[in-house]
């Protein structure tokens, strides 16, 4: 793997593993602060790893390729314009 492609799929995990941990302690801080240190971690990477790599990543893989083709389109519709 090329050094972009390595840039790239580190930023797209981040984009998606910082919200998802930001949001699951908001909502399960609390109840998991009485738990020992290695449970909470345990539990936090057992629920957001599946979460990230069969939903999170792939849900943005697609909205890049989405507005991808959508560029293409427009640049393609432009040339198609001026040729």
């Amino acid at each position: 793997m090329k050094t972009k492609q390595k840039l790239l799929a580190s930023l797209k995990i981040w984009m998606v593993i910082y919200p998802s941990i930001t949001l699951f302690l908001f909502l399960f801080g609390e109840p998991l602060a009485a738990l020992p240190l290695y449970l909470r971690t345990f539990i936090l990477t057992i629920s957001l790893v599946p979460w990230m790599m069969f939903v999170g990543v792939p849900a943005l893989d697609l909205l890049f390729r989405r507005l991808a083709g959508n560029e293409k389109q427009k640049t393609g519709n432009r040339n198609a314009v001026q040729g």
